[in-house]
């Protein structure tokens, strides 16, 4: 079975902390893995890909030293081997230009402000791993429990 992951980012280690307690329903399913920095993340993205595992999801934080969030993930939508990775921007901090920005040049699926609601980062981070086994044309019966059925529905019909 091919592995997935769910990669969160953000340089403040409770933030951290709470992203990835709100997503462990998950970890039963997929690999859910921190990063406390853009470049950290890319480097994990690096090894995972060169170990043939695929990085479903990315969830990132905007105001962090070194790249910002907008800039990591325009990074990552621009790199052919995760062209299909759905990315979230998760911040508090963003301005309105880093908003458009990681709209139309990071080509965001989701925005969260903090303090986000639990459930909904939930809900939003199964959609749209369902709708990346679909966008890569991968069977996503192994892992049907954590999935959208509503995704799945949508996708088939």
């Amino acid at each position: 079975m091919d592995k997935l992951n769910i990669i969160c980012v953000d340089d403040e280690r409770e933030v951290l902390n709470a992203v990835l307690k709100d997503l462990s329903p998950l970890d039963a399913y997929f690999q859910v893995e921190g990063c406390e920095s853009a470049d950290e993340a890319l480097a994990l993205m690096d090894e995972l890909d060169a170990a043939g595992e695929y990085v479903a999801l990315l969830i990132s934080d905007h105001v962090m030293p070194g790249k910002t969030g907008v800039e990591l993930l325009t990074e990552v939508s621009q790199d052919v081997r995760f062209a299909q990775t759905k990315k979230v921007l998760l911040t508090g901090q963003a301005t309105h230009q880093d908003t458009i920005a990681a709209i139309n040049q990071a080509r965001i699926e989701s925005y969260f402000e903090k303090p986000w609601q639990a459930e909904a980062l939930l809900a939003r981070a199964r959609s749209l791993v369902t709708e990346y086994l679909f966008d890569k044309g991968m069977d996503y019966e192994p892992w049907l429990d954590a999935l959208d059925n509503s995704v799945i529905y949508r996708r088939l019909t």
